[in-house]
């Protein structure tokens, strides 16, 4: 049974990727601080306790597990921190995937999967995003993703570190079976909070910004279900494993959503209204990103079954009613 460290396994897409990884035959190693994973989420695999800028901690965890692969999810990735305390991103994110990159190398794991975003692309009007579209991100956490990019595109060069790269569009749902869930503290996505808000544990929803240029005047997004992601992240594996060139997927549907729209039908899917209101715009929040690609479809045979709203929705809610994390 091959092994694959999964950095950020104990949080929301780490521990589904876990999951998927041990129902595909590999052994998941989570690597996680539990700075804001759980490690009640870590269900299918050894749990190591680290963090990323801990460089001895890893080189004793390479050559505990041994492991084939690398599975990186592990960053900050709240857009209105990015733009308040820029800092935390370039530290942790780009220097925290420096250190994992030279460990990885230095134990002769040469096969590489990194948990992108299409943040780096930034702001583009009207555009539907490929793998080609230039870069240009708003915020810290868009331009770490970008240099961690760069970074593992330069050590392939120098080192050989192959590596597959997800820009992934908004993820969302839940485990089908309820086992994982997704549970942030503090919570800023938009479907549970909405969710939490419907269900008053939280005051209404705000929509950040009514004066878009979009048909209904919110932010459009593209949504794709989590368990449809991490299936992409197990061929990802199978993809370096074959030999294959490194290369870069974008993970969305091609379908894109407003805010308005999701809780139109998060009205449909729980019956329950959604208390919100009308707020201004975050910094660093671009007005569209829907994915244009269909290159992950084409070259990795990955179809995103589970990404309907509905669905997303239904999942999130189902999770939301039982599943809480508390260690």
């Amino acid at each position: 049974m091959k092994t694959v460290l999964v950095t950020g396994g104990a949080g929301y897409i780490g521990s589904h990727a876990c999951k998927a990884l041990k129902a595909a035959g590999y052994l998941p190693v989570t690597y996680d601080n539990l700075v804001t994973g759980w490690k009640d989420a870590v269900k299918f695999g050894p749990f190591e306790q680290g963090d990323l800028l801990d460089r001895s901690r890893l080189d004793e965890v390479f050559a505990k597990h041994h492991p084939s692969a690398v599975m990186h999810f592990a960053a900050l990735s709240q857009v209105g921190e990015a733009m308040s305390e820029p800092g935390l991103y370039w530290r942790n994110n780009v220097l925290g995937s420096l250190t994992l990159a030279e460990a990885a190398v230095a134990a002769g794991c040469k096969d590489f999967v990194f948990s992108s975003t299409c943040a780096t692309y930034g702001e583009h009007d009207n555009v539907v995003l490929d793998e080609d579209t230039p870069q240009y991100p708003l915020n810290a956490y868009g331009a770490s993703k970008r240099a961690v990019e760069n970074i593992l595109r330069d050590f392939e060069a120098a080192h050989g570190l192959r590596h597959v790269i997800f820009r992934y569009f908004n993820v969302a749902g839940a485990d089908e079976e309820g086992e994982v869930g997704e549970h942030h503290r503090p919570e800023t996505h938009l479907i549970p909070v909405m969710l939490e808000a419907i269900d008053g544990k939280r005051p209404a929803l705000t929509i950040h910004g009514s004066d878009y240029e979009t048909p209904d005047g919110t932010c459009i997004r593209d949504y794709v279900h989590v368990c449809d992601l991490v299936d992409a992240h197990v061929l990802g594996i199978g993809w370096l494993e074959q030999g294959k060139e490194s290369r870069v997927f974008n993970l969305g549907t091609g379908k894109g959503f407003s805010v308005r729209e999701v809780i139109d039908a998060s009205r449909s899917v729980t019956n329950r209204e959604v208390p919100h209101s009308e707020g201004p715009r975050r910094a660093g929040d671009a007005t569209k990103l829907v994915s244009g690609s269909t290159r992950a479809a084409a070259e990795l045979g990955w179809e995103p079954k589970r990404s309907t709203m509905p669905q997303m929705i239904a999942d999130a809610w189902r999770w939301h009613q039982v599943g809480r994390y508390e260690g």
